[in-house]
C-alpha cells in the first residue's frame, strides 16, 4: 500500500455558503495557511467565473479557514516543479484570478482573520473593499528570501500610496492592522469578535443596491483610474449617460423626487 497521502478534492479547497444575495467563498486549506496553490486558484477562478453570471448573488465575501488569511504562494508546489515553463504557467494563473476579482462585475469584499502576506496580501489589494480582524498582519515578504513580490506589486500599488508600497516591498516587514487601514489597504479594522458583524453589515448593505448600478460603477472605477484626467471625464460621462437610461435609474430618481422608498430593482 502506498504511504502517500490521499489527495483532497479540488472541491474542498475551496468552500461557497450562499446566503442573502452574498456568496461566501473560503479559503480551505488550514494546515498549508491557504497558500495558493494551483489547485486552490483553480477552485477560486472556477467559483469566480460562476458567479459572474449568477444573477441571485450581489456581493463576493473571500474569507478563509484556519490561522492565517492567506501565506501567499506555495512555495513547496513550486519549488517541487522547477523550471521556468511552470513559473510562468503558475504565475499566468494567478494573474488571471486576481484580475477576474477586479473584473468581478460585484463587490468583491476580503473578510481578513489572520495573517495575509505575498500572494495573500495581493489578493486583498484586489478586492474592491477590506475589513480586518485587528490582530491581522498584512507584508510583502519576498524580497526576504531573494524573490521580490513582483506580481503582489501590481495590485499592492495600485491600492496604496507609492511610499507606503515600496515601504512594504523593500523591507519586507509586516504591518498591522492599523498601519494596513492608514495605508489603504484595508477600510477597517475590528475586534476579531465583531469581525463578522463588520462584515456582514457591509455586505448587506451593498446588496440592497441595484445590481447594474454596481456593475457599472465598479467597472468604471477602475477603467477611469487607468486613464488621464481629460479621458477620464470624457469616459465617466458617458458612462452616466448610459446609466442614466438605465430602468433602474429611472425608477431610483423618480421615487427620490417623490419622496418614496427606493424601489425594487430590476437589474435592467
Amino acid at each position: 500500500m502506498s504511504s502517500q497521502p490521499a489527495l483532497r478534492p479540488e472541491a474542498d479547497l475551496l468552500l461557497r455558503d450562499d446566503a442573502d444575495g452574498i456568496a461566501t467563498l473560503t479559503l480551505n486549506r488550514p494546515q498549508q495557511r491557504n497558500a495558493l496553490s494551483s489547485g486552490l486558484m483553480a477552485a477560486l477562478q472556477a467559483a469566480l467565473d460562476a458567479i459572474r453570471d449568477e444573477r441571485g448573488v450581489k456581493v463576493v465575501v473571500i474569507a478563509a479557514n484556519g490561522p492565517a488569511f492567506c501565506s501567499g504562494h506555495d512555495l513547496k508546489e513550486m519549488r517541487a516543479n522547477p523550471g521556468r515553463d511552470a513559473y510562468a504557467a503558475l504565475f499566468a494563473q494567478c494573474s488571471r484570478l486576481m484580475m477576474s476579482i477586479v473584473r468581478l462585475p460585484k463587490p468583491v469584499i476580503a473578510r481578513i482573520h489572520g495573517p495575509a502576506w505575498a500572494a495573500g496580501c495581493q489578493m486583498i489589494a484586489s478586492c474592491d473593499l477590506a475589513i480586518a480582524a485587528n490582530t491581522a498582519t498584512f507584508a510583502t515578504p519576498g524580497v526576504n528570501i531573494g524573490l521580490f513580490c513582483s506580481t503582489p506589486m501590481v495590485a499592492l500599488s495600485r491600492a496604496v500610496g507609492r511610499k507606503a508600497a515600496l515601504h512594504m516591498l523593500l523591507t519586507g516587514e509586516p504591518v498591522d492592522a492599523a498601519t494596513a487601514q492608514r495605508f489603504g489597504l484595508i477600510n477597517e479594522a475590528v475586534a476579531p469578535e465583531h469581525l463578522d458583524d463588520a462584515v456582514g453589515r457591509l455586505a448587506r448593505t451593498i446588496a440592497g443596491k441595484s445590481p447594474l448600478t454596481l456593475a457599472i460603477g465598479k467597472e468604471a472605477f477602475y477603467r477611469q483610474a487607468e486613464l488621464d484626467l481629460e479621458g477620464a471625464y470624457a469616459y465617466a460621462s458617458e458612462v452616466m449617460t448610459r446609466n442614466m437610461m438605465a430602468r433602474d435609474a429611472e425608477s431610483g430618481i423618480d421615487a427620490f423626487i417623490a419622496k418614496r422608498p427606493a424601489p425594487r430593482w430590476e437589474g435592467r
